[in-house]
């Protein structure tokens, strides 16, 4: 059984994320919409530049033609990776998963298919809505 006070651990997870006015913890995460407001939308927001970074690293390694493309093509690449490419997929699901604290692991685990799949559709958004800074990063190329 998961104790009732955060562990060090835990408390320093919550910490780095930013306090989003939806998001504010009162209870505990009861259903996958607590939880996605609670812990999906605040980690996604930490992680964003990160994600955005793995997104553009595999659409530049895979020599995906993304930066010339109009916005409605890069919106459909995009999702059409994000929803076929395996092994972009669990990177992406890593990424926000090692900043879920105990019991978060907790819930995921219990929920795993139903969370993954939010993790990627709000991925997903968050990235179609900031096309322009991901091509400057696919340009860019690595530091």
């Amino acid at each position: 059984m998961a104790p009732d006070f955060p562990t060090p651990t835990d408390a320093a997870l919550l910490a780095l994320r930013p306090v989003l006015p939806m998001a504010l913890p009162t209870e505990p995460e009861s259903n996958t919409g607590d939880f996605l407001h609670r812990t999906l939308r605040p980690v996604l927001k930490l992680q964003n530049e990160l994600l955005l970074t793995v997104i553009a690293d595999f659409v530049r390694e895979h020599h995906i033609a993304f930066a010339g493309r109009s916005t409605t093509e890069q919106q459909r690449q995009l999702a059409e990776l994000l929803a076929r490419n395996v092994k972009l997929r669990y990177t992406i699901i890593g990424c926000v998963m090692g900043l879920f604290t105990g019991p978060e692991l907790a819930f995921y685990r219990q929920n795993r298919s139903e969370v993954n799949r939010r993790i990627l559709e709000l991925t997903t958004q968050r990235v179609q809505s900031q096309l322009a800074a991901l091509a400057m990063i696919v340009t860019a190329g690595p530091a």
